[in-house]
């Protein structure tokens, strides 16, 4: 068993810190940092890490105590949940020493002929960074394509390979990630980044014998606020080129098996509306919200596709509800299945809707939720006329759990439950969820989890928070999380606006000229915890990853005593000067999330939450800053910025008892380490953190 990832060097403390070294007079906002290039960003980073390094010193010990508990709390030897496709069953096997996975396959009904067809492990060998952008197996199973990032910096390269001994070929390089098969078998799209890394066109790549052929545009998007993405029908009967901004959509349609036929439009775009789309046989199905702010689903006959606005032609299969919003539709040959949340409960629910051929309801059925809340979620389902469902469950408190329901019985048979060994198992922690008032009076769901024998008593508590782009936070089961669980701590999730935990109206609650709404709901989930007697007013430690980071550093700046300590992990900090240089990766997609700083509105709201330019001597609690040099989405020199300018204000000293602290992955890109043992390790220090912050670890410099 592999004992440890390589770990980073820690290095003296230098005599002075990097911040005195490296302050520009001329330049007090630090924006000498964004020059890459420039020997001296590397050397402050580098500088930042050696400063981290020596603080973390004396938590070494816990760091890798918590390291190797995490370890032997979880199945390392990991074997994923077998799938059968037409002619193979795949699946992936993780060796109990391996960071990446190998996939294998067996001919259908012939277990003993199985074999190795990609080994992600042995391709990270040769890199520092690998991360799997997209695979995409042929129709008829003889071909494998799939995408790599070796840099971090979300550019992919595209390789084909024929199964299963084949050597991998490269056909292109610097693409994006996404990819797709005709249902001709010698047909691939893809996707190209324009300047600012947004997928803006759609090309068809012919492959024929294991060599490409020239790629021919399909779509361009030239509306820079928009991303296109590809997708197929389940009844692989149309590919979908999707082009979409944040609360824009439009959808072109290919016929599957003519990849060469020139895309048709379903409908055009109208600002506002988003749509997506489903096929049976004869018949779309639009999810969409043209005069329903919380989604409906139509039906139209396919015969109407290619008409300038077939909207007349939707028939209603399900209205528009004030109490539910519907996030998604699965077409199968018998009916649908329907993705719906509630508002009230914050739930997520999955809808089964079997038609006869006049399109009326047969069966209309909620599947049964194994408690509240949790998460449910359709699973892999590659067969059109599949009768047998695959779920997928967890909770707070439940491991991941893969399920198989039967339509027909109604039998419900376990298929793989993510194992859990050590000293706390799953049916000794206890969830509940509370409701929090936030400042105009809305009610705010916050989750928390903790050891049962510990309910009743106010823990110290690490709060959670995201509240952007409508994401749900619905619950997750963490190995990692009971290292934590296990020492005393208590775990809660803030569901606040901007999130979409209830629904598009919190989504929209939370965006635009609402986003305040965010950081007065984290902080008022901060408050309920106390007064209800669940966390200890003293110890409550905030943490944030990219936009989350955005929540939890504003919601400081607001009220910067109310935690002990953060971590913001990738934090997006530099609102106002991001959104007003439209150069950088992701910024005018942003305009509908943030608003467009050209604005004069828009701007001053900006200017009003953005963190880094709302600074003041106010001292911020205990401060670990985590960034990537790779990270493409939010540039490392935001997390550097708030480092130096917080330490210039004169907080973080002494650095033992009240540290401002900054960590920079020279080799990884926006979602951290790519290797799982890597990733695990860096997860423990930051765990460390944590628990010295709360005063559940001492720390002997």
């Amino acid at each position: 068993m592999k004992a440890q990832p390589p770990r980073d060097k820690a290095s003296p403390l230098t005599a002075d810190d990097p911040v005195s070294r490296f302050r520009h007079a001329d330049d007090p906002a630090w924006h000498w940092l964004e020059q890459r290039d420039a020997p001296e960003v590397t050397a402050f980073l580098e500088a930042a890490n050696q400063e981290s390094d020596h603080w973390f010193a004396p938590l070494d010990d816990l760091v890798e105590r918590l390291y190797h508990g995490h370890l032997a709390r979880r199945e390392l030897a990991v074997s994923g949940l077998r799938t059968p496709l037409d002619h193979f069953t795949v699946w992936s096997e993780t060796a109990a020493t391996a960071d990446y996975p190998v996939w294998w396959r067996h001919p259908n009904g012939r277990p003993e002929a199985a074999e190795a067809f990609l080994d992600l492990e042995a391709r990270a060998s040769e890199h520092d960074f690998l991360e799997l952008g997209d695979m995409a197996l042929s129709p008829d199973e003889a071909w494998l394509a799939w995408t790599e990032d070796t840099r971090g910096d979300e550019t992919y390269t595209l390789y084909l390979k024929r199964l299963p001994e084949g050597d991998p070929v490269v056909l292109l390089e610097e693409i994006g990630p996404e990819i797709g098969w005709a249902e001709d078998n010698t047909t691939l799209l893809f996707t190209r980044f324009d300047a600012t890394q947004r997928p803006e066109s759609i090309w068809r790549l012919p492959v024929a014998d294991g060599r490409a052929g020239e790629p021919t545009l399909i779509l361009r998007e030239p509306d820079p606020e928009f991303w296109l993405g590809l997708g197929k029908t389940r009844s692989r009967e149309w590919l979908i080129l999707e082009s979409a901004s944040k609360d824009t959509s439009e959808s072109h349609l290919i016929p599957a098996q003519a990849p060469a036929t020139p895309p048709r439009c379903f409908r055009a775009r109208e600002s506002g509306v988003e749509y997506a789309i489903d096929h049976r046989p004869g018949h779309f199905y639009v999810l969409h919200n043209r005069q329903a702010t919380h989604f409906r689903l139509d039906r139209m006959a396919e015969r109407h596709l290619g008409e300038a606005d077939p909207a007349p032609h939707w028939q209603a299969l399900i209205d528009h509800r004030d109490d539910a919003t519907l996030e998604g539709v699965d077409a199968f040959d018998w009916g649908l299945v329907i993705t719906e949340r509630d508002h009230h409960e914050a739930q997520v629910h999955l809808r089964v809707l079997e038609l006869d051929g006049g399109h009326a309801f047969t069966r209309d059925e909620r599947l049964p939720l194994p408690e509240l809340p949790c998460s449910l979620a359709l699973g892999d389902a590659p067969h059109f006329a599949d009768r047998r469902l695959r779920l997928r469950e967890e909770s707070f408190t439940l491991p991941v759990t893969w399920l198989e329901l039967d339509l027909d019985s109604g039998e419900r048979r376990v298929l793989k439950q993510q194992p859990v060994h050590g000293d706390l198992s799953p049916e000794e922690l206890d969830c509940e969820r509370i409701w929090a008032t936030s400042h105009d009076g809305e009610r705010v769901p916050v989750s928390v989890v903790r050891r049962a024998d510990l309910s009743g008593h106010p823990l110290p508590t690490l709060l959670y928070g995201y509240g952007a782009y409508g994401e749900v936070l619905d619950p997750w089961f963490s190995v990692a999380r009971l290292e934590l669980l296990a020492r005393g701590a208590a775990f809660a999730v803030a569901h606040v606006r901007g999130g979409g935990d209830r629904g598009e109206p919190w989504y929209l609650a939370g965006k635009l000229e609402h986003k305040a709404n965010s950081f007065h709901d984290f902080l008022a989930a901060r408050d309920a915890l106390v007064e209800k007697g669940l966390s200890d007013g003293e110890r409550i430690a905030a943490y944030g990853a990219s936009a989350g980071g955005l929540l939890v550093s504003a919601s400081l700046n607001l009220a910067p005593d109310a935690f002990c300590a953060a971590v913001l992990d990738v934090p997006f900090v530099d609102v106002l000067r991001t959104m007003e240089n439209p150069d950088l990766p992701l910024t005018t997609a942003e305009y509908t999330e943030w608003g467009d700083p050209r604005e004069p509105e828009a701007r001053r709201r900006i200017r009003d939450y953005s963190p880094l330019d709302n600074l003041s001597s106010q001292p911020w609690p205990a401060l670990f800053l985590q960034g990537s040099w790779h990270d493409t989405r939010v540039p490392y020199w935001e997390p550097a910025k708030l480092f130096a300018r917080l330490k210039e204000l004169g907080q973080g000293q002494p650095p033992s008892d009240h540290p401002i602290l900054l960590r920079t992955d020279m080799v990884a890109g926006h979602g951290g380490a790519s290797g799982r043992f890597k990733a695990w390790h860096d997860n423990a220090r930051q765990d460390a953190f944590i628990l010295w912050a709360l005063g559940l670890e001492a720390r002997e410099a």
